[in-house]
């Protein structure tokens, strides 16, 4: 039943129905979305953990991992935890002011994802390009303005959004066939004008992501340039191997993104809307997952400072024995 406001028919409530057409699996699809939810949690932990008490990690590098790995417990926290409750308990109710606050909290901080992945490879950029000026050029200082920057880009440019909807008269129902509140989603359930929300959606995802996927590009193409120019092969797999685990972290964070953007919009009724919610939501988890493996496996500090703190915890259990 739709409780609505007779003033302006806000609903006070929508129904989030998980993945539609697969709800007698949904059981089986929350338990890789629950390991990889609790992988991400942890292996996040982990890696602010070791950014903030090992000496060795203060660069800024690691500041701009320690962001990306906030980001994403963030990003991932947002959404699944609600499409568990879906999952396992049929909690599917979420009130309408919750539903913006989720929007927003998506929105504003997949954009923080993609501008801090933009910051870094910047960072390789001026780690490969400029060795000399490293630490002259990235002052923690103006590490905190970029991240703050990038913060701050996302909310107001999200901001807008949330208010568009609010906005809106809604009087086709309560029922969102999703798993989270996504914004046209829950725009197609109003019965007004909803133009202004798919342009000022297009607009966003220009802003950050084309700006940041322009910025992404030139600084590889610059640091492929450099690499390239180097007269020894080491010298060139040694330079090109700082780059490895966030070539990955792209992968992961834009891959997802670029299949919901482009069939969305271009996929027509060709793709099965499970399909489309599964991939979205891949794309809120996927990267807090992997992006802690990655950066442990691929980058010899944190994996020299993980493999410190095991063989300093076995030695403490032999002794105490």
């Amino acid at each position: 039943m739709i409780i609505l406001n007779q003033t302006d028919l806000t609903p006070a409530s929508f129904i989030l129905t998980g993945i539609p057409g697969l709800e007698d699996r949904h059981f089986w699809i929350s338990l890789p979305f629950c390991t990889m939810y609790v992988v991400a949690v942890v292996g996040n932990c982990g890696l602010l953990y070791l950014i903030r008490y090992e000496g060795s990690l203060h660069k800024s590098m690691y500041y701009f991992l320690a962001m990306l790995s906030l980001t994403d417990l963030v990003m991932c926290t947002t959404t699944i935890p609600k499409a568990l409750c879906i999952f396992w308990f049929h909690l599917k109710e979420i009130s309408f002011d919750e539903c913006l606050v989720q929007m927003f909290f998506i929105y504003a901080f997949t954009g923080m994802e993609s501008g801090v992945l933009m910051l870094m490879a910047l960072d390789r950029y001026v780690a490969i390009c400029y060795p000399l000026h490293y630490s002259t050029i990235l002052t923690n200082p103006i590490i905190a303005k970029a991240g703050l920057a990038t913060f701050l880009r996302g909310v107001l440019l999200v901001i807008p959004l949330t208010f568009i909807i609010k906005r809106l008269p809604y009087c086709r129902g309560n029922i969102i066939h999703h798993t989270y509140c996504d914004h046209m989603a829950v725009a197609k359930l109003s019965c007004g004008n909803i133009k202004i929300n798919v342009i000022y959606g297009l607009m966003v995802a220009l802003l950050i992501g084309g700006f940041d996927i322009l910025c992404i590009s030139v600084s590889y193409t610059m640091i492929l340039w450099a690499v390239v120019s180097l007269s020894s092969a080491e010298a060139r797999r040694k330079a090109f191997s700082t780059c490895t685990a966030h070539i990955y972290a792209i992968v992961f964070s834009y891959s997802p993104a670029f299949f919901c953007f482009f069939s969305h919009r271009f996929g027509g009724h060709k793709i099965p809307p499970s399909c489309h919610i599964i991939v979205a939501n891949i794309y809120l988890l996927l990267p807090p997952t992997m992006n802690p493996i990655v950066y442990g496996v691929k980058t010899k500090q944190i994996r020299d400072c993980v493999i410190r703190i095991l063989l300093g915890s076995k030695d403490t259990k032999s002794h105490s024995m």
